[in-house]
């Protein structure tokens, strides 16, 4: 198989994931997209050497976490200022809300803490395998995922929606 065969291959079978990580790490499904687009085009000039590794997915993962990076150290950030507020739901029925509120809160931690959190219990990484996509110590992995639950526990709407479903 040609190169360029195993790479549509691996776009076809892996594309679900990397945007469904990728919205994770962004919040955002248009930015979600274009952190894809942009990971797979920073991929394949090297696809050759990707492809021999022994865990693609991992490599293809470091670069799509480097590249968000990068964005979120650019100085906008997509955010458009509005003169009106959106109405806020007090219901925490539907999923919709359930989901924004868990995306705001993972939007809230710092860079690092975010990766964490999405590759360790989004992707379902190991500690190790997390430590080896983000280029840092197993206890670099395990200290930032304290940090970043024990912010998360303390997030006011994941309060308020836990009280909310013990309620019931």
């Amino acid at each position: 198989m040609n190169a360029a065969e195993d790479f549509r291959r691996f776009v076809e079978g892996r594309q679900r994931s990397l945007l469904r990580t990728a919205w994770l790490l962004t919040g955002d499904w248009s930015a979600a997209e274009d952190l894809v687009q942009t990971t797979l085009i920073a991929a394949w000039p090297r696809w050759g050497r990707i492809s021999a590794a022994a865990n693609t997915d991992a490599y293809v993962r470091r670069i799509m976490i480097n590249k968000s990076h990068d964005w979120r150290r650019r100085r906008w950030h997509r955010e458009i200022p509005t003169s009106e507020l959106p109405e806020r739901s007090d219901s925490l029925e539907a999923d919709g809300d359930v989901q924004r509120i868990l995306i705001d809160a993972l939007r809230a931690l710092p860079p690092r803490q975010r990766t964490v959190i999405v590759l360790r219990y989004f992707d379902d990484l190991s500690e190790v395998d997390t430590a080896a996509a983000m280029d840092c110590a197993v206890g670099t992995v395990k200290s930032q995922a304290s940090k970043a639950l024990a912010t998360l526990r303390r997030h006011p709407a994941l309060t308020d929606l836990q009280l909310e479903r013990s309620a019931k």
